[in-house]
C-alpha cells in the first residue's frame, strides 16, 4: 500500500485543520509528518488511519472530532461531508462519507467549502475542538 496521501485527502485534512488555534497549528505540524496506516472502504466512503511519528509534538490525553468541511464531487450529486479524529492528542483518523450514493473509485475533480459557506463559524469549531469524542 501507498503510505503517502493521496491529493484529495491531503486537501480535506488541510481545509480542516486550517486556522490560528494553537491545536490546529499543532495539528499541521502532525499532518506535515503523518502518512497512511491503513484505508477501509466501505462503499459509501472510507476510513483513512493516520500514523504519526513519536518524536512529533502532542497533546496527550486530548480526544476530539470534528467535521466543519463539505465536499463537492461530480460523481456524488449530494455532496461528502468529512470527520477528522484526533485521539490522545495525535491525528488518528480521517473519514469521508456520502448520502446514500456509492463512493466513487477515484476522485480527480472536486472543491471543499465550510459547512457554512467560505467562512468557517469559528465559535462552532472552538466549541468542537474542546469537547472529548
Amino acid at each position: 500500500m501507498n503510505n503517502k496521501l493521496p491529493i484529495f485527502e491531503q486537501a480535506v485534512l488541510e481545509k480542516l485543520l486550517d486556522g490560528d488555534f494553537p491545536l490546529l497549528i499543532q495539528l499541521r505540524q502532525q499532518l506535515a509528518r503523518c502518512t497512511v496506516a491503513k484505508r477501509e472502504f466501505t462503499g459509501f466512503g472510507f476510513y483513512t488511519t493516520l500514523s504519526v511519528p513519536a518524536d512529533v509534538r502532542r497533546t496527550v490525553g486530548l480526544d476530539v472530532k470534528f467535521g466543519d468541511v463539505v465536499g463537492k464531487i461530480p460523481e456524488l450529486p449530494s455532496g461528502a461531508g468529512f470527520l477528522l479524529y484526533v485521539k490522545n492528542g495525535v491525528l488518528d483518523m480521517l473519514e469521508g462519507y456520502s448520502y446514500d450514493e456509492p463512493w466513487p473509485s477515484s476522485i480527480d475533480n472536486f472543491s471543499l467549502e465550510y459547512v457554512k459557506g467560505e467562512q468557517r463559524d469559528l465559535t462552532a469549531l472552538e466549541g468542537s475542538l474542546r469537547q472529548k469524542s
